[in-house]
């Protein structure tokens, strides 16, 4: 297989929901774990799979819509109101 590149990292992970946020971050990882440590490709796969991690515990990317007011009637019955920038608290 060719060098992984940034743009087949953006491939998988654009189009993640948080249903398949962590089969996506497997891949990621399969994709850029022959890369040496210090290889830019694998730095941006490593952050890719961060945001994958929070994505697992989020609703949604959520990058370029505006948050819903935490005052909106029935925010505390929405478990999926939490973007991946702000994801939900893990449960235990």
């Amino acid at each position: 297989m060719a060098e992984p590149s940034f743009d087949d990292i953006d491939a998988l992970v654009g189009p993640a929901t948080p249903h398949f946020a962590y089969q996506l971050r497997a891949r990621v990882r399969e994709l850029i774990e022959e890369l040496p440590a210090d290889h830019p490709v694998r730095r941006y796969g490593q952050e890719k799979m961060e945001l994958l991690d929070r994505l697992g515990h989020a609703s949604s990317l959520a990058e370029d819509s505006p948050l819903e007011p935490r005052t909106r009637i029935g925010w505390e019955t929405v478990p999926s109101s939490a973007p991946a920038a702000d994801p939900l608290p893990r449960r235990e």
